[in-house]
């Protein structure tokens, strides 16, 4: 049977105390120990106010010392010196002097350190340069990896992880439809019903037909289409391979001779170009048949006729040039969701941020890139 074991209490001598003996000599008695520290540092507070010029400390009696208390003690011997006393320590025991000269190295080389001073505004430009060009030799290198990886697949396609592929399409090419139809059927009405509103004020409500088509194939279906993509598919390439970066599945793929590159980012870069031309061409239809039903509700322009002047006024340039430009979507998406998956590293929130980063950084590129196509084709006159 176990019986409770009592632990006697201190006695007065065992307490740690410091008091005032006489006129300049102080003496520290007790242990010094942790369990009395908060006692000792009131004390110490209190007498350190009363005393000035010469002092003798006699710690001989000191039974006890830990870390805290030879601490405490070097604290208030400190401050009593920067108050203009001159301290003569006597009756300290070998390992407590070993301990405070430990204990004062630590506290100097506390002090030393100084806070960082301000950077100003051309160190902070310099920081963010140099940041920026390593963000860009680092994508650089992961760009060159993926295509020598996807040079090596179709070389020799009995390598390809066709299952992979064909699971990616399915989950961005035609679990994608919905949204992307419902979209694309939205933006066909709201372009219809705000041209419908001018043109009826001229009587050219044929034209209508010109801005339905023009606009939906040639601009705005491929780009609502790869902004939706970016969103849905882009962040669900990096939170995955982030989560694997994580919990060090991308270790243990290496350690077995698998290779990420072709079992990760190749088939997702395949995959999306080949799901993105066909979502958009599904969005150009959808789009379109949304601007017929506005057209022939607010202009009285019939199915017939508005597919009779489509057909005269949508020269097919329009079409191949909005499909030709997704293939360059698809792979920006789907390298820069890959790029900051690999780019995870820590704990979990750094998959949150760098799917943010990843949505942000596809669709800023993606516009910037139909920007540069509608320039060039400016310029080309097409």
């Amino acid at each position: 049977m176990n019986r409770p074991v009592s632990v006697p209490a201190p006695t007065l001598d065992q307490i740690g105390r410091i008091s005032l003996t006489s006129a300049g000599a102080i003496c520290c008695t007790g242990a010094w120990t942790l369990d009395h520290l908060a006692e000792l540092e009131r004390q110490t507070a209190r007498l350190a106010k009363t005393l000035t010029g010469p002092i003798h400390c006699d710690v001989g009696a000191i039974m006890a010392m830990d870390t805290g208390g030879a601490w405490l003690l070097q604290r208030t011997l400190n401050q009593l010196e920067r108050g203009g006393c001159t301290i003569s320590l006597l009756g300290l025991s070998n390992d407590f002097a070993t301990l405070m000269q430990t204990v004062a190295r630590s506290g100097s080389q506390t002090e030393r350190l100084q806070p960082l001073p301000h950077s100003g505004r051309l160190e902070r430009m310099g920081r963010f340069a140099w940041s920026a060009s390593a963000n860009c030799f680092k994508a650089l290198a992961f760009i060159g990896e993926t295509a020598f990886a996807s040079g090596a697949l179709l070389a020799r396609a009995n390598r390809m992880r066709w299952r992979v592929l064909l699971y990616n399409l399915q989950v961005d090419g035609l679990n994608a439809l919905p949204i992307v139809g419902l979209l694309s059927f939205l933006m066909g009405i709201v372009i219809a019903y705000q041209g419908a509103e001018q043109l009826k004020t001229f009587g050219a409500n044929i034209f209508i037909v010109d801005l339905v088509g023009i606009a939906l194939l040639r601009e705005i279906a491929p780009l609502v289409t790869a902004i939706l993509v970016a969103g849905r598919s882009g962040s669900a390439y990096t939170a995955q391979i982030g989560t694997m970066t994580v919990t060090e599945e991308l270790d243990a793929l290496r350690s077995l001779g698998i290779s990420p590159m072709s079992l990760l980012v190749v088939p997702r870069v395949l995959a999306l170009i080949i799901a993105l031309p066909l979502l958009t061409v599904f969005a150009d239809a959808v789009g379109v048949f949304g601007g017929m039903l506005i057209a022939s509700n607010q202009l009285g322009v019939t199915f017939t006729e508005f597919l009779n002047r489509f057909e005269y006024a949508i020269v097919l340039r329009h079409y191949l040039i909005g499909v030709g430009k997704t293939p360059v979507f698809a792979v920006i998406i789907a390298l820069v969701g890959c790029y900051q998956g690999f780019q995870v590293s820590g704990s979990v929130d750094s998959v949150g941020r760098h799917t943010t980063i990843s949505v942000v950084q596809a669709i800023f590129v993606v516009i910037v890139t139909d920007a540069f196509f509608s320039i060039l084709f400016s310029w080309w006159e097409i």
